[in-house]
């Protein structure tokens, strides 16, 4: 007998590997492999939480309203243009599977988030690479790869796993030279921690143009991520497209509630971004003054190159796991050589240096 079969393709996704976050035997783990926030949620946001668990016998709002209401008026949008999600997961996957199918290919840049390919799969389309230049998004080689397949183009800003980013000119001339049909999806997770002033998120694209898309998430600056909760700023078109497809409640109560109070926490956020501010910088400057390389990064995280390459990356990363301290491994991402490091609390950022040095010490 044979049991049912999935669509062609399914069976060929890699499920996605999230950080670690717990060591056998190891009573105090310093988690830096997920890029959360280090500063948690809003105490706000967290009075809000254990208000909502009274209404929990009671079903969400399904159209999000009052949180949308809150996202437009705390970026200056249209409420009517935002549509809230799981998470960006959700909304990435969503958009691939209202966009995409079997016979499309979803175009992305080499070291892009691994959801992009996921999903894409998922909806039965095609994923394609374009190689980057120095880790960062290449517009012209990203271009060179749209087909008269291409239905989608993410374009993480910043990156994630590398914090590198484009300027506003270089992501407009994506958007100019694409194909009218093909919808752009700037993923702008960690916007909140760029001062840049060639960067934006991508809110005036999609205020001008039919075929971008923004998404954001509340997992990083906000401290939100065991809520899964995300939203998408997108044409008017697009946006009635994902809320056909989307589950009516697909956002539970307590996200709800929550990402409001969060929004309306100005001094917390303030703090996130200030630690960040101090702090990633820092762990570049000791990353680099152990010898290991440090890519100019713009978000919560380093991303750290190891000379002797892939070999001693992962020696390096078991050490470190002995004494304590998880990062990411890169080499799902093909960057074998390389771990991803997240801005942590004071300690533990120059915990996992001290752990560093003390492996490259002992070589």
């Amino acid at each position: 007998m044979t049991g049912p079969r999935p669509k062609p393709g399914i069976l060929d996704i890699a499920p996605y590997v999230g950080g670690e976050s717990k060591i056998p035997g190891v009573k105090r783990v310093i988690k830096l492999a997920s890029n959360e926030s280090p500063l948690g949620p809003s105490p706000k946001a967290v009075a809000a939480y254990r208000k909502a668990a009274k209404e929990l016998h009671r079903y969400p709002d399904g159209g999000a309203d009052r949180l949308r209401a809150a996202l437009a008026e705390h970026h200056g949008l249209e409420p009517e243009r935002i549509v809230c999600g799981a998470g960006s997961d959700e909304l990435i996957a969503m958009l691939c599977r209202a966009y995409a199918g079997a016979g499309d290919e979803v175009l992305y840049s080499e070291y892009g988030f691994l959801m992009y390919a996921i999903s894409a799969k998922s909806a039965g389309a095609t994923p394609v690479k374009a190689p980057e230049r120095d880790l960062t998004a290449d517009v012209d080689a990203l271009l060179a790869r749209v087909t008269p397949r291409t239905r989608l183009v993410f374009l993480a800003n910043p990156n994630n796993p590398t914090g590198t980013y484009l300027g506003n000119d270089a992501v407009e001339r994506l958007r100019d030279r694409l194909p009218g049909d093909v919808l752009l999806v700037i993923d702008a997770a960690y916007a909140e921690y760029v001062d840049r002033n060639d960067y934006s998120p991508g809110i005036d694209l999609v205020r001008g143009h039919p075929n971008v898309v923004m998404t954001r998430t509340f997992s990083k600056i906000y401290g939100l991520a065991a809520l899964r909760l995300g939203w998408a700023y997108c044409p008017p078109a697009v946006a009635d497209v994902l809320h056909r497809v989307r589950g009516p409640f697909n956002v539970g109560t307590a996200a709800q509630v929550v990402g409001v109070a969060a929004l309306r926490d100005a001094a917390h956020t303030a703090r996130a971004k200030h630690h960040n501010d101090r702090w990633r910088p820092w762990l570049a400057r000791e990353l680099e003054a152990i010898g290991l390389g440090a890519t100019p990064s713009v978000g919560n995280f380093v991303l750290a190159r190891f000379p002797a390459g892939a070999a001693q990356a992962a020696t390096a990363d078991a050490f470190l796991k002995k004494n304590g301290v998880i990062v990411r491994a890169m080499k799902g991402y093909g960057l074998p050589d390389c771990v991803r490091i997240t801005v942590g609390m004071d300690d533990e950022n120059e915990a996992v240096i001290a752990a560093l040095r003390a492996f490259l010490a002992a070589r």
